[in-house]
This record gives C-alpha cells, structure tokens and sequence, in this order.
C-alpha cells in the first residue's frame, strides 16, 4: 500500500511537472534580440517573502527566452543604499546559468536608493549597439522610491523602455511617470501573492519591444545579397514569400517561395552597383504576420583581373592563371611576353572563359615580364603585371667511359664543364658479395667537383651506372652506361 501511494505522489509530481513546462510558451524561443535589465527593490522596506516571491516571479517570467548575444542579453541590478550589481548583460548564455543565478542572489536591506541604481543602469544600457531595443523592467514595493523622474526621463529619452511591477502598496503616481506608454501593458500593481497571474501578460508586453522582426543583410557582393531574419514560422505552420526588384529602374518583381522553417535567402544575379529593395511576408493561417522590408544597395563591380600568379616553370615554358574569372563582363583576355627588360614582346588573344595559359619557347635562364589584359563589355580595360623566370639549363655530362679492372669491378671516367660545378653524383646498381641470385641494390655516391674518375665495386651484371654533374641551383642533365657482363663474374 505504501509503494502504490508513493508511486502515485510521484506520478503526480511528474504531471505537475509535465504541465508547468508546457505552460513556458515556445514562441518566445529564438523569437527575440535585445537587452532586459531587472532594477530590483533589495532595500529594508521590503519583506523577506516578498523579495523571495520577486525573484520567483523573474525566473518564471524570463525562463522561455533564448540567452545571449544575437537573442536576449539579462542583467540584474540591486537597489539598497548603494547599488549591486548582481549580474551583467554579457555574463549568461544559457538558462541554467541564469535560473542558478537567480536562485542564490541575497538581499541587500538598507535604504531605498533607487536614484543611485539608475545611474548605473543608465551606464549599462547606453553603452550598448543603439539600434538594440533595451528593456528597464523595475521589480519594487513602491515605498519611497526617491526622486526618480530624472533618470527615468534620461532613460527613456535614450530609447530605453520602462516597465514596472508594484506591490499594492506602492506609490503609483510616482510608477505612471516612470513607466514607458502604454500604462496598461507597461504597468502593473499586484498583491504579491497574486502576482504569478501577470506572467503572461508581461512577458508579452517584453516580446513586443524586443521582438526581432528586422529583415537584415548580412553578406553583400557587387552580385549577390544575403539576407536574413529572426524565424517567426514552423515548417508545418506556414511558409515565406521573399520579393525584390532594383529601385528607379523599370523591370519586373522577383518573387520566391521559401519553407516555414526558413530563417536566410541569397538572392543571385543583381547588378551592381545597384539600389534594391526587398520584402518577406510570412504566410501562416494561424496569424497574421508583419511584413518586413530593407533596402541595399550592391557593391560596384570589381575589374578583374586582381590576381596573376605564376606555376609549372622550366627551361622553356611558364604557366601564367589569373582571376577572378568574369566571363559575363569580359569580351577576351590579353597575355602579353617578353624578356625583361628588352626583348621581343609576344602576344596570345584568348577567351573570357579562359584563366590560365602555357607560355612556351622562352629562352632557359631567362626573366619575363608578364601582362594579363581584360578587355570587358563596358569598354574598360584593366591590366596586371608580373614578373617570371624560367629554369636554368644546367651543362650536361660531354663524356662517359666505363673500364671493367677486376672482378666486379669498374673504372668510371667522365668529362664535363667546370662552370660552377659543385660536384658529381653517381648511381649504380650494385651485388652483396656471394648473394649473387639476390636482387641488386640501388647505390649512389658524391663525388667532389675535381674528380675525374673512380672505381666501383660489387657491380650488378649488367648494372646501369649514371653519373650527372651537380651545380648551385640543382643537378644538370647526367649520362648512363652499361657495364658489361663477365663470365668471370658469375663463378
């Protein structure tokens, strides 16, 4: 009988549970981008219970909303004789946080310096983006708050919006000149019991200031806009019309259909240079929905090219690319070529589709002056520069002798240019002695630049000997030689 109970008081619990998070309203999630900063009456004047039930209440009232930069930013700002700031707007990003928080702040008592706290309030709220909708939302008794339509006036002035709760005992003429119009959603007087019932009502009235229904751009081209928007619809509740058209030139609407789970859209293939404007209407059969608009105007377009590089250098030939490739607004490319600083310049027409090309028949060794030319539709022509080299062609080997001497071995002798020669490098295929069934091994050698010959043992039958002469700026082209095969070698 006492399990059947206990397990009923905990289904119980669970229902309770089960209805208290179903009544948190999933509209107000991801719905909204601003600054709300709670001015709470810490002060003697009000009771323990009743500044416990205050903070209750503002845990319920901001738990549905989504924390942080880009959604709501909450801070928390203690009246008492001096004021404490508890929290600031950038400290907590989550609700966790911000319920934990919440829960563990102590009440300062002493007097009622409401003035004082709205200086720091004022200080808090300013210095952020002026175009974020900033909420002042004073939580108090209402007994003597001080003179306070100073700094309330300064505040609203700077676009911040004041609301207020009050305990009934509150002084109301000093609230109505306080709080921001409407009095009737802006302010409200409440036994302290009671005040669960305005939850609804003034989470709402925060949603309307701090609702972020600005269409916005976030990426803009000299082609292409993106633009984007604070989700009010479901994939299953609705869908986006977005339409567009350039302002003070004649051409038709644009007009495309985006899902209800929505929240961004590119628009493509615009002029540039060009004012446009655009408008999202979202369709639902649940509300109505305001339109949003903005106007942007795209970047001027960039001539290209704006990059030339150089790739696939050798002897003879270099790869020169550039870009960015336009082939809707260039008629043809120029390349024009010449050895720097003064010999014969060569010249190859090529398409707008094209952005590399193969420069071949240059001289080895040699420096180039490269020009890459667009000529585009407009008639304007734009032209970038860049210097290549092409590779050095090393000497090569004049003479390559190979001497049989004894058994498995060789006498090499070579002949080659001395100009800036830093030695030779050789290559051969060689046998481990007595392990002639054994595949050879590749052997190599450096040899310094005065050398002229040397001797190499344990050769491979048939083993391709090269030797390639080695210069400063790399190796030069090498000869091979066979050494030939000797019945001797095998027994």
């Amino acid at each position: 009988m006492r399990g059947f109970l206990l397990r009923c008081v905990l289904l119980w619990a669970m229902l309770q549970r089960s209805k208290t998070q179903s009544a948190v309203p999933a509209t107000a999630l991801n719905c909204c981008e601003g600054d709300v900063l709670l001015l709470l009456d810490s002060s003697g004047s009000v009771a323990n219970r009743e500044f416990s039930r205050l903070l209750h209440f503002a845990t319920i009232l901001l738990r549905p909303f989504s924390l942080g930069r880009g959604h709501v930013r909450v801070g928390l700002l203690q009246v008492g004789t001096n004021p404490n700031l508890e929290f600031g707007l950038d400290v907590h990003n989550n609700q966790e946080s911000l319920q934990k928080a919440l829960q563990s702040v102590s009440q300062l008592q002493g007097d009622t310096n409401t003035k004082a706290a709205l200086r720091v309030a004022q200080g808090l709220l300013t210095e952020t983006d002026e175009n974020m909708p900033k909420v002042l939302l004073w939580l108090t008794d209402g007994v003597e708050p001080g003179d306070v339509g100073g700094a309330m006036a300064e505040l609203k002035a700077q676009g911040v919006s004041v609301l207020a709760v009050s305990t009934v005992h509150g002084n109301y003429q000093v609230l109505q000149r306080a709080v921001t119009p409407p009095l009737e959603s802006h302010l409200y007087s409440v036994d302290i019991d009671d005040i669960d019932i305005i939850t609804e009502d003034l989470r709402e009235a925060i949603i309307k200031i701090i609702r972020a229904e600005r269409l916005r751009v976030v990426d803009l081209t000299s082609h292409s806009a993106v633009l984007q928007w604070r989700p009010v619809l479901k994939v299953d509740s609705g869908y986006y019309e977005i339409s567009y058209n350039s302002l003070g030139k004649a051409g038709p609407e644009t007009k495309r259909t985006l899902s209800g789970n929505s929240s961004w859209v590119e628009l493509t293939n615009l002029q540039p240079d060009t004012t446009y404007t655009a408008a999202l209407h979202p369709e639902s059969n649940q509300r109505l929905f305001n339109t949003l608009s903005v106007n942007f105007t795209t970047l001027p377009d960039v001539l290209g090219p704006t990059e030339v590089s150089v790739s696939d250098s050798g002897f003879r030939q270099i790869r020169v690319s550039w870009g960015p490739l336009q082939p809707a607004g260039v008629q043809r490319y120029t390349v024009e070529y010449g050895a720097f600083p003064s010999g014969e310049v060569l010249t190859v027409t090529l398409p707008s589709q094209q952005n590399s090309t193969l420069l071949t028949g240059l001289q080895p060794g040699t420096q180039y002056l490269v020009t890459v030319s667009a000529l585009h539709r407009n008639g304007k022509e734009r032209a970038m520069s860049v210097r290549a080299c092409t590779q050095e062609a090393l000497p090569a080997l004049s003479d390559l002798h190979l001497i049989p001497v004894e058994h498995q071995e060789v006498q090499v002798a070579w002949q080659a240019n001395q100009e800036g020669l830093k030695g030779y490098w050789l290559s051969w295929e060689r046998q481990k002695p007595h392990t002639y069934t054994s595949k050879p091994s590749i052997s190599s050698l450096y040899l310094p630049a005065s050398s002229r010959s040397t001797r190499l043992k344990h050769l491979a039958p048939n083993s391709r000997v090269c030797v390639s002469p080695v210069y400063s700026s790399g190796r030069g082209e090498g000869l091979c030689c066979t050494a030939e095969s000797h019945t001797d070698w095998l027994s």
